[in-house]
C-alpha cells in the first residue's frame, strides 16, 4: 500500500509540474504568434524597428518593438524561451515512466490488441518516441524542405500511420498518449537542435557586426510554424484519457488524427484571421470534421437479449471484475485510491455509476483496462441487459 500511495503521489506531482510548465510553453508560444499577427507594421522606410504594438494588461500600458534586423547593441539582459519547452518534455517522459511504465500491464498491454510482454511494450515505446524524431528531422532536411507543402503533407502522412501503427500494438488509450508523447518530442526537439541554435547565430552575428546566415534563420523559422500548428494536437492527446469513446472506439487511430486535424484549422484560424476576412471558415471545416468524429464515436446499436437481471447480479460481476480498483481500498496492484473517485462495492454505488459502467465495460470495453481480471463477454451482456433494465425502470 506504501508503494501505491508513493505512486499515486508522484503521479500527481509530476503531472502538475507538467501542466504548469506545459502552460507556460504554450502560452508563450500562443502569445508571441498574436503579438506578430498583431504588430503595427507600418514604418517609414529605413527605420530600424519592423513593428511595434501597445497594449494595456493588468493596470499598465505596454510598449512592444520588434528590429527588424536587431539592436545596434544587446542590452545586458536577454530573455530566451527554452526551458518552459525542455521542462515540459522531462516531465512529460517522467509521467510516461510513473504512469505507462511502472503499470505497463494495466494501461499499456491490451491482449485482446496485442499480448505483449512488458520489455516489448517499453521497448516499442522508446524507439516510436526516438525514432520518430530522426524520421521527422531527416524529412525537414531533405529536398522537401524547399517544398514545404509537400513536406507538411508528408509529416502528416508518417503521424497517421504512426497513430494506426500504435493502436495496433498497445491499448487505445497508451496508443493517444504515445502519438502525444510523439509530437511533444518533435517540438521539444525543433526547438532544442534547431530553434535555439538559430538564435544563438542571430545573437553571434550581432556581437560581430555581421549578417547572420539566413538559411540557419530559415530552418528556425520552418520548425516554429510546425510548432505552431502541433499545439493543439498535442493538447488534445493530454486529455484523452479522460474520453473513452475516442481510444475506445474501434476507429480509435482515425478519431486521433481527425480531431488532430480539427485542432490544426482552429490554430491555422488563429494565424490567419487578422489577414483574411474568410479565415472563420477554417473554424466551419474544423468543427464539421469534430462533427465527423462525434458521429463516428456515437454508441451503436448493442443487440440484448431480453432477460431480468437484477442490480444483485450485476452486483457479483462487478465484484469479481471492478472492485478490486474501485473500492474504499483498491486490493489492486499500484493503485491506491478509486480510479475517478469511482467507487462500486454496493448496489446503490453501481446503480448510481451505471452509466459510467455501461460506457467502459460495454460499449468501449476500455474497463477493466487490458481486461486484466477477465471479464467475458457473456458478463458484458449481462451488464448491458441490467442496464437497459434499469433504464426502463426509471
Amino acid at each position: 500500500m506504501l508503494d501505491s500511495h508513493i505512486h499515486e503521489w508522484l503521479n500527481l506531482l509530476i503531472r502538475w509540474i507538467h501542466f504548469i510548465v506545459g502552460i507556460a510553453w504554450i502560452g508563450a508560444s500562443f502569445y508571441f504568434n498574436w503579438l506578430e499577427n498583431n504588430l503595427n507594421r507600418k514604418r517609414p522606410t529605413g527605420d530600424p524597428i519592423a513593428g511595434d504594438l501597445w497594449a494595456v494588461h493588468g493596470g499598465g500600458f505596454y510598449h512592444l518593438n520588434k528590429f527588424a534586423r536587431g539592436p545596434e547593441r544587446l542590452p545586458e539582459e536577454l530573455h530566451w524561451f527554452k526551458w518552459e519547452a525542455y521542462t515540459t518534455w522531462l516531465t512529460g517522459m517522467m509521467l510516461l515512466i510513473v504512469v505507462y511504465y511502472f503499470n505497463a500491464k494495466v494501461y499499456m498491454i491490451d491482449p485482446s490488441v496485442r499480448d505483449l510482454s512488458v520489455v516489448q511494450a517499453m521497448s516499442i515505446s522508446l524507439i516510436a518516441i526516438v525514432g520518430s524524431w530522426f524520421v521527422y528531422d531527416g524529412i525537414c532536411r531533405s529536398f522537401l524542405a524547399k517544398r514545404p507543402r509537400i513536406l507538411v503533407g508528408v509529416i502528416f502522412l508518417y503521424l497517421v500511420l504512426l497513430a494506426y501503427f500504435l493502436t495496433t500494438l498497445f491499448s487505445g488509450r497508451a496508443a493517444y498518449i504515445h502519438v502525444g508523447a510523439v509530437i511533444g518530442t518533435l517540438m521539444v526537439g525543433n526547438v532544442f537542435f534547431v530553434i535555439i541554435p538559430a538564435q544563438k547565430e542571430m545573437v553571434r552575428a550581432l556581437t560581430e557586426n555581421r549578417s547572420p546566415d539566413p538559411n540557419v534563420g530559415a530552418k528556425g523559422l520552418l520548425r516554429s510554424l510546425h510548432n505552431n500548428y502541433l499545439t493543439l494536437p498535442v493538447v488534445f492527446a493530454m486529455i484523452s484519457v479522460h474520453f473513452p469513446s475516442t481510444y475506445g472506439n474501434s476507429a480509435n487511430w482515425l478519431i486521433l488524427i481527425l480531431i488532430s486535424i480539427a485542432g490544426v484549422m482552429a490554430r491555422h484560424y488563429f494565424n490567419i484571421r487578422k489577414a483574411s476576412r474568410s479565415a472563420w471558415w477554417f473554424l466551419v471545416v474544423g468543427f464539421c470534421i469534430l462533427l465527423g468524429a462525434m458521429w463516428l464515436t456515437y454508441p451503436k446499436e448493442i443487440e440484448v437479449q431480453k432477460q431480468t437481471v437484477s442490480s444483485l447480479e450485476a452486483m457479483e460481476i462487478i465484484t469479481n471484475r471492478c472492485t478490486s480498483c474501485h473500492a474504499s481500498n483498491p486490493s489492486f496492484v499500484g493503485i491506491s485510491s478509486p480510479p475517478g473517485g469511482v467507487i462500486l462495492e454496493t448496489v446503490q454505488q453501481i446503480e448510481n455509476h451505471a452509466d459510467t459502467i455501461y460506457q467502459n465495460s460495454v460499449l468501449t470495453n476500455t474497463m477493466p483496462p487490458g481486461n486484466l481480471t477477465g471479464i467475458t463477454d457473456s458478463e458484458r451482456h449481462i451488464l448491458a441487459a441490467w442496464y437497459q433494465l434499469l433504464n426502463d425502470s426509471k
